[in-house]
């Protein structure tokens, strides 16, 4: 390593924001990266530690303590080409991951980890400035052409390295956009829908082309897609030699509890993709709106935290967040659980831009106002007994509320997709498939990402689809030099 006491020398410096009454204001990235002096001191911070469990810690194996060699060196060029050899998108990982690498570096045993979100966030971000990151087209044709299903961080990834491969490459994509979950799930505040566009080029310069508005298999009568085309999943392994499904978790995760019918009461996946439309210029006849509401979040994940931010931008009276489980320590016991993934209490930029948060509560009914909308709920406060959560009895009370948002994660990929593709499915409704081959029950039909492992993260959505694409270009051409 350049520094050797870097690790002793230095502090953690972490990346400067906009003050939470400022950004409230607007929908715009606020999170400001490093600059070259600081992201290169931040870099010498990496130990020589022989065994560096931030490779295992990061889903995409990214060669942590190399870029961050050349970041120390301001090698920024080699320090790029090194991140892209293992992750085709850091400028979505570099704002949206929350690092797994950081809590398996270590440092992190007794001090505080190399700031490796922000090191990334910083190289792809010069990147693009300087004009580095450009389309790689392949040098000749395969010959085969292969259809990818979804267009999120999963069906992105596979189709760039199936291009690079040489392969023929459409990306078919059930929404207006390209994105997927990427483009209508996370807000813009978080993830500026710019650097999905640039990427979209860059594959578009690779041979990858996209087709929108195009729902593969029988989205239903009254579904939100069944007015858009439709092509069967017959079509399909017709007309092309592969097919990779790799569409998003989005059955989400109901609350049955008298009252659940009523006005107000809406999943956080038909909130948030409503203000993504709205911020790209699109013209909504009845948004769902937090404006001057008490507004109740239901669920403390990723999910619930950009509720509580989008609230907050609409203008909320008031935001609230209940957590079914108990809350939290402050702290990790890291002797007990490093290099693991921590249990520990996380407050999210959202959060510090005012949120009541509420833990070990269940929701037990919507109140009526009435006329048929939503105006209170009543909750109840549980306790572990015995294993498990029971109910502390009398401790019942109501919150009033105008708008509640189911955010409590999502149970597995739309049914009616596998279905339609006939494959076999595992317990949780996913799409049965190993990560060796990648392949489904159905023949030339693999599947990566959330339809292949359930809900996850944008990151582990990349390294499946990195690894499908070698998969599916082994099968197809016998071997492949393609990166796992």
């Amino acid at each position: 390593m350049g520094k050797i006491t870097g690790f002793l020398d230095y502090p953690r410096l972490g990346e400067t924001s906009e003050a939470p009454a400022q950004r409230r204001k607007h929908w715009r990235e606020f999170i400001r990266h490093l600059g070259d002096a600081d992201a290169s001191t931040q870099a010498a911070r990496c130990m020589d530690c022989g065994i560096p469990f931030c490779h295992n810690g990061c889903p995409v194996n990214n060669l942590i303590p190399d870029f961050n060699e050349l970041v120390h060196q301001q090698d920024w060029r080699r320090a790029l080409e090194v991140l892209h050899s293992t992750n085709n998108f850091p400028e979505f990982t570099g704002r949206i991951c929350p690092a797994p690498c950081e809590s398996a570096c270590t440092l992190n045993i007794n001090s505080e980890a190399v700031g490796i979100k922000s090191i990334e966030h910083k190289i792809i971000d010069k990147g693009w400035e300087e004009g580095w990151v450009t389309a790689q087209p392949a040098a000749r044709p395969s010959g085969k052409s292969v259809a990818v299903v979804g267009s999120g961080p999963a069906g992105l990834a596979a189709a760039q390295q199936l291009a690079r491969a040489g392969h023929a490459v459409t990306v078919f994509e059930k929404s207006d956009r390209i994105g997927g979950l990427l483009r209508y799930g996370i807000p813009d505040f978080k993830l500026d829908k710019m650097l999905i566009d640039r990427r979209v080029e860059q594959l578009r310069g690779e041979g990858v082309q996209f087709r929108t508005g195009v729902f593969v298999g029988d989205a239903g009568a009254g579904s939100a897609y069944d007015k858009v085309e439709t092509i069967a999943p017959e079509q399909l392994k017709q007309d092309f030699d592969a097919v990779v499904i790799a569409g998003g978790a989005e059955t989400p995760r109901d609350l049955p509890v008298p009252g659940r019918e009523l006005n107000g009461v809406h999943f956080a996946m038909d909130f948030l993709p409503q203000q993504n439309k709205v911020v790209a210029g699109d013209r909504l006849d009845r948004q769902i709106l937090a404006t001057a509401k008490n507004v109740v979040v239901i669920g403390g994940g990723d999910t619930g935290s950009d509720c509580v931010g989008t609230s907050n931008r609409h203008g909320a009276a008031s935001v609230t967040q209940f957590e079914l489980l108990p809350q939290p320590p402050l702290q990790e016991n890291k002797p007990l659980v490093w290099p693991y993934w921590p249990i520990r209490l996380r407050t999210s930029s959202s959060h510090e831009e005012g949120c009541q948060r509420d833990w070990a509560v269940a929701t037990k009914c919507f109140n009526d106002d009435g006329a048929g909308n939503v105006c209170s709920l009543t909750a109840v406060r549980l306790e572990w007994k015995d294993g498990r959560m029971a109910e502390i009895a009398g401790s019942e009370f109501e919150v009033p509320a105008g708008l509640v948002l189911l955010a409590m994660g999502f149970v597995s990929p739309l049914q009616h997709v596998l279905d339609a593709f006939g494959v076999e499915k595992d317990a949780r409704g996913n799409a049965r498939a190993g990560t060796d081959d990648y392949r489904t029950s159905v023949d030339r039909v693999f599947a990566a990402g959330d339809m292949r492992r359930g809900q996850s993260l944008v990151v582990w959505a990349i390294r499946e689809g990195r690894q499908c694409a070698r998969a599916v270009d082994e099968y197809l051409m016998g071997g492949s030099l393609l990166p796992r």
